[in-house]
């Protein structure tokens, strides 16, 4: 239940003036605690089998938990499947879950045996209670309040038969963790996420209300195992890592080209349409960029190491002129704030909208590489608006609508919202309250206006503004983010940005960062996964595949894919020497939306046959109609799958 706001123990006493909600298992809250449940069942069933496993932590992370051990030899396949016996044991003993206040010395007498639990007792007050930390996420053990111990109690005795120091709160009893959990995976994880630390081994889980939900689960993860991107973009031939360039340094394919390119293209028109200007940025810059921006100072570790250059030396060798450090960007936004400032800026200059595909450099660890969607070099599809403050709430109006007309576009259509805001504390942002006022109920208003669902996350807005994230949901349930709209007064501050008003006086603009796909990359990698790999028709590499019965019918099919590539199509014949049906199998395994077919009677009837992704057809198909219904289709936007995509 949740006390006056916070999460607690079902066991909680509670007064009559205290305000009090239940917390059902299905919903965010209830699955955190159920999953957070579950690994502590899990630790005890390891230390069950090896006493001398050493515990790190165990929180609830999306779609499941985790816990961190730290052992003399890795787990095994073979491991897993005894805990799983051993926790389906101590789930159906329904062992109680029992909270205990600790002092520091408690904790730490409790557990002199557990290295990594005494360490996070020295920790304690150091660790946000709300703090939300991905890498390690201390937080589920301890944070700024009192220390607190979870026996496991057995119903029957009464006796402790585990512990663990955990801040909470848990099921009532384990039995209500029920049979909607498994064991997924073995991994190895820094501790603290640090490679400085110990590695240990980790084991993943996860866990569901119900069997119903844990079979629907698997089933997702079956689907997007076969829809993995970094998969299909090897078997349809798209994109590549190779060795000889370096980790998370991609190249594009052909036909992985072919799809970029249309997105770019099609993204660009829209762009101009919408009163933004294109420009372009190098893609290196000296340090003193970097340190105005701030971005050495706060993100130097996400940068790469700096490139000296423009030294100089006399004919003895001697250094005449010191080099300087160059760097590869991180970000475009600095380099479009240059632009602006090239010259003076009046009100009737803004909004001014600049945009850029600008590629840029991050220096991620190569453990956290991840195909497209985590990479060193990606392009992003930055903009940049700067405005007027009282033309905050309308830009940033056009901005959200901008966006969720481009993403539909592209085939997605199911969006929310989230509204970062400030954090209570004032040492964590900087500006005035009138300023975060009113720039946060701009955002708030725009996206109301939307009408889409809007989640309010207090304290997660950076430090100098709040903004708006866009999420959507694929083709099989998973949610992702998108664009970004963050209001920034930092960045003109910093490098003294002006108009001239009205008024004549000189202000300062308000700069809007605008994220519409994040990177083309990871969201190529998004869209391949959402179609897997079955593309409209106006973003498939190849569109049509003109395929002869018998090479008789070469001319004549030849003569209507030329046509075709007349009209723009992205169109090709197959005269190689496969018989038919493997031509038509193996272009149906390259997910080649439209297969045009041609034998006697079709040329006899000056018609064409086709057949579709799902093995439908559709003959006897006049010429002229075929080549309207293609182009039609392209133009639209539209998926063809099957003959009724086409011809309903």
């Amino acid at each position: 239940m949740r006390v006056n706001g916070e999460l607690k123990d079902l066991a909680t006493t509670v007064t009559d003036t205290d305000t009090v909600e239940p917390v059902t298992i299905d919903s965010p809250d209830g699955l955190n605690i159920l999953r957070h449940s579950a690994a502590h069942v899990l630790a005890q069933a390891v230390q069950s089998i090896n006493s001398e496993a050493k515990l790190g932590i165990g929180p609830p992370v999306t779609d499941g938990f985790y816990y961190d051990f730290d052992v003399a030899e890795p787990f095994t396949p073979e491991d897993l499947k005894a805990l799983d016996k051993e926790m389906s044991r101590i789930i159906r003993a329904g062992q109680r879950f029992m909270r205990r206040v600790v002092t520091d010395d408690e904790a730490r007498a409790e557990l002199a045996d557990e290295p990594y639990k005494l360490e996070l007792i020295g920790l304690k007050g150091g660790v946000s209670a709300g703090s939300t930390s991905t890498s390690d996420n201390e937080n589920v053990e301890v944070g700024a309040g009192e220390l607190t111990i979870y026996d496991n109690v057995d119903p029957k005795t009464g006796d402790t038969v585990w512990k663990d120091l955990c801040r909470g709160p848990h099921l009532p009893n384990t039995r209500m963790i029920g049979n909607g959990w498994s064991l997924t995976r073995i991994a190895a994880a820094y501790w603290r996420g640090s490679e400085k630390n110990p590695q240990l081994q980790r084991i993943y889980g996860t866990a569901w209300p119900t069997k119903d939900e844990l079979r629907a689960y698997q089933h997702r993860l079956e689907e997007a195992a076969r829809r993995d991107h970094r998969k299909l973009g090897r078997d349809l031939d798209l994109f590549s890592f190779p060795e000889e360039i370096g980790s998370g340094l991609s190249v594009w394919h052909p036909r992985g080209g072919v799809v970029r390119m249309e997105m770019e293209q099609h993204a660009r028109r829209r762009h101009i349409e919408g009163g933004y200007t294109y420009v372009y940025t190098p893609h290196i810059s000296k340090e003193d960029l970097f340190l105005t921006s701030n971005h050495l100072v706060t993100y130097k570790e996400g940068m790469f190491p700096p490139i000296v250059m423009d030294e100089e030396r006399d004919a003895e060798g001697n250094i005449t002129k010191h080099g300087q450090d160059y760097y590869l960007k991180p970000m475009n936004c600095p380099m479009h704030i240059l632009i602006y400032k090239e010259r003076g800026r009046s009100y009737r200059d803004l909004p001014m909208r600049l945009a850029e595909n600008g590629t840029v450099y991050r220096n991620e660890l190569s453990g956290a590489l991840h195909g497209l969607t985590r990479v060193r070099g990606f392009t992003q599809d930055d903009s940049h608006l700067f405005v007027t403050p009282d033309q905050l709430e309308e830009e940033a109006t056009k901005v959200i609508e901008f966006v969720i007309s481009m993403l539909r576009d592209f085939g997605l259509d199911d969006f929310e919202l989230e509204l970062s805001m400030r954090d209570d504390e004032k040492g964590k942002w900087i500006g005035s309250e009138e300023f975060w006022e009113y720039s946060t109920n701009a955002l708030r208003n725009v996206a109301r206006s939307s009408g889409l669902k809007l989640t309010e996350m207090p304290g997660e807005a950076a430090f100098y503004g709040p903004k708006i994230d866009l999420k959507t949901r694929d083709a099989i349930g998973r949610t992702w983010q998108l664009s970004t709209v963050q209001v920034d007064p930092n960045l003109p501050e910093r490098f003294g940005l002006e108009f001239t008003d009205r008024d004549g006086q000189k202000k300062r603009p308000i700069m809007i960062h605008r994220a519409l796909f994040g990177s083309i990359e990871r969201f190529f990698a998004i869209l391949l996964e959402h179609y897997a790999g079955a593309f409209p028709v106006w973003l498939a590499p190849v569109q049509v595949v003109g395929i002869p019965v018998a090479d008789d019918f070469v001319p004549y099919l030849g003569a209507i894919i030329e046509q075709l590539k007349g009209a723009g199509v992205r169109a090709e014949l197959d005269v190689s020497d496969d018989r038919m049906q493997k031509k038509i199998r193996t272009h149906t395994t390259q997910k080649v939306p439209l297969q045009l077919i041609a034998g006697e009677s079709d040329r006899s009837a000056e018609t064409v046959s086709f057949r579709f992704r799902d093995g439908t057809q559709e003959n006897g198909v006049a010429i002229t109609e075929a080549v309207e219904r293609i182009r039609q289709v392209i133009e639209e936007r539209r998926q063809v799958v099957t003959r009724d995509d086409l011809f309903a």
